[in-house]
């Protein structure tokens, strides 16, 4: 039993050794490693207090090689859960729940990582129109995720949605209509789609008359 202790501690120490910095857990788990070169690796539970009006909050997940990866989760100081967010190479991907104050769902969000690796990455994109067909599109990689999917917005008394949003590698869209939201004070709609190819094939030509349907 001795021996087995003595090589527990050598095997620790030399696990250890390896980081250049760490802390315990109340667990009795490593948290918050930072490795020789100076990277954040695994388990990190980090704590942020109030600052200039803006609520602290404590966060906790997963680093690899100083880029969040997998889950995270969000909790306010009093230990509610804010959010839960999903990370790859650093980056938001898949989808993001955000809470308030009583623990209700108020938004959904879908991201898409983009490869900071990479100047540019390619992606196989669904068209929202036809469903089943792909299309490759080429985004530049602008160091952050971009929005991808389906945004929902809930009403938190009821638990419904009240608005969706949809975005296809960062561009918002409804099919082929913008996306005007319901509480909008905006009165403009979207051009029909014969309106835009005249005005397209008559860009640049002057003294043009239009039908509108009026009388006058």
């Amino acid at each position: 039993m001795r021996y087995l202790l003595i090589i527990s501690l050598l095997f620790s120490t030399t696990c250890f050794s390896q980081y250049n910095n760490y802390i315990v857990g109340v667990k009795g788990d490593t948290l918050n490693i930072v490795d020789k070169k100076g990277l954040k690796q695994g388990k990190w539970v980090v704590r942020y207090e109030e600052l200039r009006g803006e609520p602290g909050y404590e966060e906790e997940g997963v680093y690899r090689d100083n880029r969040k990866e997998g889950t995270w989760r969000r909790y306010s100081l009093e230990g509610d859960l804010m959010a839960v967010e999903n990370f790859r190479w650093g980056n938001k991907d898949g989808i993001s729940q955000y809470y308030n104050k009583v623990g209700e769902l108020i938004r959904e969000e879908s991201w898409r990582a983009i490869n900071p690796d990479k100047q540019y990455d390619t992606l196989d994109v669904e068209d929202i129109d036809h469903p089943g067909n792909f299309k490759t599109v080429i985004v530049k990689n602008e160091g952050a995720g971009v929005k991808h999917g389906t945004w929902k917005y809930y009403d938190p008394a009821s638990g419904m949605i009240f608005k969706t949003e949809v975005y296809t590698v960062g561009k918002l869209e409804t099919g082929d209509k913008p996306l005007v939201a319901a509480d909008s004070t905006n009165k403009k709609t979207a051009k029909p789609k014969e309106v835009l190819d005249f005005e397209k094939k008559n860009a640049g030509k002057k003294k043009i008359k239009v039908r509108d349907g009026s009388t006058l």
